[in-house]
């Protein structure tokens, strides 16, 4: 069975950092490519960070320089550093798999339980 699991979240003031992690089982994230997504309220579901099929990192235009995508093969986790939060970041962030930059979410077969992220200004 696939599960993904986040953690990491919280509440910080606007400038905070907060790492999230995702760690897969039933699959590795070697194997098949692992994406942050956030959705906020009255928003739709964002790609938020991912690596490419070239090997790059994508990153959101909104998030550029401010967070950073890392993967620990070793420990089938992913992470996603973000710093400088501003208010606009706050959603509740997903990992999901296989992950892309075309792909729609709603045909993204698996999701995390997702986690809050809140930022106050």
């Amino acid at each position: 069975e696939v599960q993904l699991v986040e953690s990491g979240g919280g509440s910080v003031q606007a400038g905070g950092s907060l790492r999230l992690s995702c760690t897969a089982s039933g699959f590795t994230s070697d194997d098949s490519n692992i994406g942050w997504y956030r959705r906020a309220p009255g928003n739709e579901c964002e790609l938020v960070s991912t690596t490419g099929s070239d090997g790059n990192t994508y990153y959101a235009d909104s998030v550029k320089g401010r967070f950073t995508f890392s993967q620990d093969n070793a420990k089938n986790t992913v992470y996603l550093q973000m710093n400088s939060l501003k208010p606009e970041d706050t959603a509740v962030y997903y990992c999901a798999a296989p992950a892309d930059t075309v792909t729609p979410c709603d045909h993204i077969e698996h999701w995390g339980q997702g986690t809050q992220v809140t930022v106050s200004s």
